[in-house]
């Protein structure tokens, strides 16, 4: 039998289904007015006794929809508000959560309401249950019959464990600051010591919830890329990391079929959902090289579409490649001020360069390639060479077929002599090839990305190249 609640009123879960470990929660509400486009989230977080998450995992929304012990799933984001059913729904296993966990708050947030004047005034039916997960049968229900003005976010309910007891309470408050309300309240510290660090983590949350909806809603291909790059960086613990992300793109002649399939506009694709997790600009800067080099400006998740197309009717392919020119252009544009040139004396700043630097054949100046890649290890920047092309170090035939497989193959040893040259002051890169971009999963692919990249983060804040 279903117990309907009123505002602040308390439910025993643990004596009336005692036996009961599997609950879900169901969230529903609809729009007044019709014809707007109302996005509304249900998010959960997850407390301590401290009344803080333990860990930012056990914040669960949208873009996180298991909690860190596993106990806690999300049902996904419905935008609609449609019908009169669960809206969204919180499946709770309470024999697995974490025992650090002592309260279950649930939230209902209108994204973007005071930029779009949307506010819980303009919703109605709105309403919280808590039942029987394999049953479906309702233990206890709180329907919202509060007046609200301005508000856009909600608290409607929380569990909560008391003398070892789990109990359900409808609290039913409303605040007017959105979802930035409740990570005040469960996420940011107070500490005074604590407080720059914790307004910057903050607004990088804020901020990557808002980039996420942006990418969602205009480029859910990049979003989804994001997804999987996401996997990759929580391995190495990058998920969290900022670095201005650049892809530096050969366009001799020889590339001209990658660019003509469009492989090279689906590779940037990738490299700029990997720069959406590494900055929040939720761009890349692209670089080009053959006989020249080129700084052709930012690929963003507006114009990613017919980037590669439209930057190939400015710049024809060329007749040359040249290596050194292109990674000189780029130490400039990011540090032209930077001190370097000495063990004793390198510089510091706060957010490195991750240069993915992209070709298909060997370069005429070798040099002087090798002489700048030297120099920019005192600078806080990393170069992931790719090469795109069957290694000769991969051929394994012999005789005549071994020969004519010799043939039809790329040099690369200059590329892979430069990943392991002396006399620098950090091992600054990293390189790989790939027969077609094309013929590895993008999981795989972001795990490349990702091979000796980390370790280099670390070791550059060891030797004071990043803060």
């Amino acid at each position: 039998m279903e117990i309907e609640l009123t505002k602040g009123e308390r439910f025993n879960l643990s004596q009336e289904a005692p036996n009961l470990n599997k609950v879900a929660i169901g969230l529903g509400w609809q729009v007044n007015q019709a014809g707007q486009a109302y996005d509304i989230d249900a998010s959960v977080f997850m407390l301590g006794a401290d009344g803080k998450i333990p860990d930012e995992k056990y914040f669960v929304f949208y873009n996180n929809l298991q909690s860190f012990d596993g106990s806690l799933k999300h049902s996904g984001d419905n935008r609609t508000g449609e019908g009169n059913g669960d809206d969204e729904t919180i499946y709770v296993d309470l024999a697995k959560v974490d025992p650090a966990i002592h309260e279950i708050v649930f939230v209902v947030t209108i994204h973007q309401g005071q930029e779009k004047n949307q506010n819980f005034s303009q919703i109605k039916n709105a309403f919280i249950k808590i039942y029987n997960q394999e049953s479906k049968n309702s233990l206890a229900r709180y329907n919202l019959r509060e007046a609200f003005s301005q508000e856009t976010a909600l608290e409607f309910g929380r569990l909560y464990k008391k003398d070892n007891q789990w109990r359900f309470q409808a609290v039913g408050e409303g605040y007017s600051s959105g979802l930035q309300s409740f990570v005040d309240k469960y996420i940011v510290e107070t500490k005074q010591e604590e407080k720059k660090e914790d307004e910057k983590e903050n607004y990088k949350t804020q901020a990557n919830i808002a980039l996420d909806k942006k990418l969602e809603q205009q480029a859910p291909h990049i979003f989804n890329l994001a997804k999987t790059a996401d996997i990759s960086l929580q391995k190495v613990n990058l998920t969290n990391h900022q670095a201005k992300v650049v892809l530096c793109l050969d366009i001799s002649g020889s590339m001209g079929s990658l660019y003509s399939s469009g492989k090279i506009q689906r590779l940037a694709e990738k490299i700029l959902a990997l720069g959406c997790r590494f900055d929040d600009n939720a761009s890349i800067d692209i670089f080009l090289f053959g006989a020249k080099a080129h700084h052709v400006g930012e690929m963003t998740i507006e114009n990613f579409q017919s980037f590669i197309q439209n930057i190939l009717k400015q710049y024809s392919l060329e007749g040359g490649t040249y290596y050194g020119q292109a990674i000189n252009m780029i130490r400039n544009f990011y540090f032209s001020s930077f001190k370097k040139s000495s063990q004793n004396n390198p510089g510091s700043l706060n957010k490195p360069v991750y240069v993915m630097f992209v070709t298909d054949g060997a370069t005429s100046d070798e040099a002087q390639t090798q002489q700048y890649l030297k120099e920019s290890s005192y600078e806080p920047i990393f170069w992931q060479f790719m090469a795109i092309g069957k290694s000769r170090k991969d051929v394994k035939s012999k005789g005549i077929l071994g020969w004519f497989s010799q043939a039809i193959t790329s040099d690369f040893s200059f590329l892979e002599r430069l990943d392991e040259i002396s006399d620098r002051y950090l091992d600054n890169s990293d390189f790989f090839s790939l027969e077609d971009p094309e013929n590895i999963a993008d999981r795989e692919l972001y795990d490349l990305l990702m091979t000796e990249y980390p370790n280099w983060v670390k070791l550059a804040k060891t030797k004071n190249l990043l803060q």
